[in-house]
């Protein structure tokens, strides 16, 4: 059995930066992404990082501003968010699976309960 626990999630100003993590317990060599959630609004890739090592970042708005790391040491993985702007207020949710190298956001089946960021004006 895999659990997953997001945290590091909250309230901060536009320009803000933000570091989530994701506790991992059980099973972890899994490929592992963050995918985000807004209100009224489809779930959305944010990035991949794969057991192998390739990274993979998908909703544009986070390009060039998100990172994703992971400590294997500490079973954790994390999502760096720099310059975070209003349009980033979502749940973010940590998700760990067996990946393709062509379609890192699909494959995952283990989810966190998810972790709020909420970016102000």
């Amino acid at each position: 059995q895999v659990h997953l626990e997001e945290s590091g999630g909250g309230l901060v100003q536009a320009g803000g930066s933000l570091r989530l993590s994701c506790t991992v317990s059980g099973q972890i060599h899994y490929d592992m992404g963050w995918f985000r959630q807004a209100p009224g609004k489809e779930r959305e890739f944010v990035a991949a990082l794969r057991w192998s090592g390739e990274s993979a970042y998908g909703a544009d708005a986070a390009k060039g501003r998100f990172t994703i790391s992971r400590d294997n040491a500490e079973n954790t993985v994390y999502l760096q968010m720099n310059s975070l702007k209003p349009e980033d207020t979502a749940v973010y949710y940590c998700a760990a699976g067996t990946t393709d190298y062509d379609t890192p956001a699909r494959g995952y089946a283990y989810w966190g309960q998810g972790t709020q960021v909420t970016v102000s004006s």
